[in-house]
């Protein structure tokens, strides 16, 4: 019944896929939804612990931050902003702390930023093509590792955090996306002048060692806080973050990557 959950999961996440084609605003909007989410999700487990994150004010620097273009030096007046405003919230009120207050930015940078490198990635030159290494690195990362510590895990990579993920698990997940990233590589250079394509190898093996790292934050704040899944609304999956926590990693990595090293 568990792998049956699983696949339909899957099968709920295939029309995300579509916006992803699409690209322009459509993947715009498909990135607000995933981050209000998100942050919903990442907020609600936060209560879990005793916290009492401002929601209202996430929420709103999300609005304000998709309003001005996602440009990051606005991102930057924006963030120092809302600390100076969350600052002053605990003086007026014993409702929330600086602790709750921290965790309201936190939220904010962790989900809404974090998620609109997708949508950032898709608008350079060649992104309706790029946007895909941050897909393809994250899942394959994901689902060799899962097949990789399956039949060859012996060795506990990380048992205070996810007791589960083996190095062998680790190492095959870190294969897996160097080789679907260089495949997908060797597709885009024959449609459009690319990148060389040894640049798609080199990002694939960053997703595969960040990916793994987006999946053990959440996996920490989970642990933490005392849930097993962020949500229910993927069946066999858990929320938006427990199916896309890599990906808010790899999008980073593969932004960084094309504006710092290609320069594009």
């Amino acid at each position: 019944m568990k792998s049956n959950n699983r696949y339909l999961g899957a099968l709920m996440i295939a029309p995300f896929i579509v916006f992803v084609f699409l690209g322009g605003i459509y993947l715009k909007i498909f990135t607000i939804i995933l981050s209000v989410i998100g942050m919903y999700e990442f907020y609600r487990a936060l209560t879990n612990k005793g916290f009492k994150p401002v929601h209202l004010v996430g929420y709103i620097l999300l609005l304000f931050y998709y309003a001005m273009g996602n440009d990051f030096k606005n991102l930057m007046f924006l963030i120092i902003l809302a600390t100076c405003a969350l600052l002053i919230v605990p003086i007026l009120t014993e409702k929330h702390t600086f602790i709750d207050c921290s965790l309201t930015l936190l939220g904010f940078i962790y989900v809404g930023v974090l998620f609109s490198f997708i949508y950032l990635v898709s608008e350079k030159t060649g992104g309706n093509f790029y946007v895909w290494l941050i897909f393809i690195g994250s899942w394959m990362t994901d689902t060799t590792a899962y097949y990789a510590g399956k039949f060859l895990g012996k060795h506990k990579l990380c048992p205070r955090v996810s007791p589960k993920k083996t190095i062998e698990g680790s190492i095959g997940g870190l294969l897996g996306a160097t080789i679907f990233c260089g495949l997908l590589g060797v597709v885009t250079t024959h449609y459009i002048n690319s990148i060389p394509l040894y640049h798609f190898f080199i990002i694939g093996a960053l997703c595969g060692v960040f990916s793994q790292f987006g999946d053990l934050v959440a996996s920490t704040v989970k642990r933490y806080v005392d849930i097993k899944d962020y949500g229910n609304l993927i069946p066999g999956h858990g929320g938006i973050l427990d199916r896309f926590d890599s990906i808010l990693f790899s999008g980073v990595v593969v932004f960084y990557y094309l504006t710092f090293i290609i320069g594009i």
